[in-house]
């Protein structure tokens, strides 16, 4: 059984055209995640300086379901924007099996990316991706996967996320999105996750919606892991640790939360009940630093990032990291790190 849709929204990037019409069948317009016995097939397009740990953590979930099912579940090729290996942060050249092109034919369609997308995302590579997005059941992308996916213009009135440590900036950058801190997000025909561990998590959900509870806890069984909601926020879940006091580990999270307007040792200790001594003597006790000194690492942590992987002007990466001006970060930088802000960014 076949219908006609008419789809202005996503015809924006086919050159002459004022609108299309697109010819979908009633089953390749179904969602990916509910029940079925049919084999799903999904192409990756792994952009380079992204994580192995992402790639890894989107697959081998699927060939571990494969393994248990004893089918061929899930089927899946690798492609990149040239064609060619794409270089991982870790040093390594991952093979393609070619350029997006070859991407046709899949039914998903899931974008991977890391450090450095705005360079690697060329206007080219976006072109082609709003042209073949219409031709996929669904499209995902994994941490900075969500960014391209919304500079090609296809997650507007979507709900998305991205890896948490750019939240901030991709709700500014996309002011159409809903934005959200969860750790995966499912949004229509589009899907995303803010990192690695997310993106096991959304496996492990795709799994359990397609072939059942019992089959996604052996598959999380086998990496000997626990599945998270989607709606579990991404910095909660990944921190605190669990063998921290967790009155650290609520402090901890106070001051990851407020980086920007950073609050007193004793303003911390006094939201947790405690007095500023007993608060010091627990953070010497578990992590060998003061509050103060553990907050501001976090701060010029947060700085150092802002400076690798933003073009934005220090005295904006000052203001966000809780520094009031660009001279007093610079100096709290050279201090921590032993060279300046401005040579650190010319070198990275």
């Amino acid at each position: 059984m076949a219908f006609l849709l008419f789809l202005p929204g996503e015809i924006s990037g086919l050159v002459g055209s004022r609108f299309a019409v697109y010819e979908i069948r009633m089953a390749k317009s179904a969602t990916i995640f509910a029940a079925s016995q049919q084999p799903l097939s999904l192409a990756l397009l792994v952009l380079p300086h992204c994580s192995i740990l992402e790639v890894a953590s989107t697959l081998d979930p699927l060939r571990s379901a494969n393994r248990h099912l004893g089918t061929e579940a899930y089927r899946w090729r690798v492609v990149s924007p040239d064609g060619g290996p794409v270089p991982l942060t870790c040093g390594i050249e991952l093979p393609s099996s070619g350029a997006l092109a070859t991407a046709e034919g899949a039914d998903v369609l899931i974008v991977i990316a890391g450090y450095r997308q705005s360079e690697v995302t060329t206007k080219p590579l976006l072109r082609d991706l709003r042209r073949i997005a219409p031709r996929f059941r669904a499209l995902g992308g994994i941490d900075a996967g969500g960014w391209v996916l919304a500079r090609a213009g296809l997650l507007d009135g979507q709900r998305a996320t991205v890896h948490w440590e750019d939240l901030e900036d991709f709700a500014a950058t996309f002011p159409e999105i809903e934005v959200t801190p969860d750790r995966f997000t499912l949004s229509g025909r589009y899907f995303t996750a803010g990192g690695a561990a997310p993106a096991a998590d959304l496996m492990l959900h795709l799994i359990r919606a397609r072939h059942g509870p019992a089959t996604a806890l052996q598959v999380a069984a086998s990496f000997v892991t626990t599945p998270r909601p989607g709606t579990e926020p991404q910095i909660t879940a990944t921190r605190p640790d669990p063998r921290l006091d967790a009155r650290v580990a609520r402090a901890i999270a106070r001051m990851e939360a407020r980086l920007d307007s950073p609050e007193t040792a004793a303003e911390t200790a006094a939201a947790l009940g405690l007095s500023p001594r007993r608060l010091e003597q627990l953070f010497r006790e578990n992590i060998g630093l003061s509050p103060a000194a553990h907050a501001l690492g976090l701060r010029l942590q947060a700085a150092r990032r802002l400076l690798t992987d933003t073009r934005h002007p220090l005295t904006e990466i000052a203001l966000r990291t809780g520094f009031s001006s660009a001279a007093t970060l610079t100096r709290a930088f050279t201090r921590k790190f032993g060279a300046p802000p401005s040579q650190f960014r010319k070198t990275r």
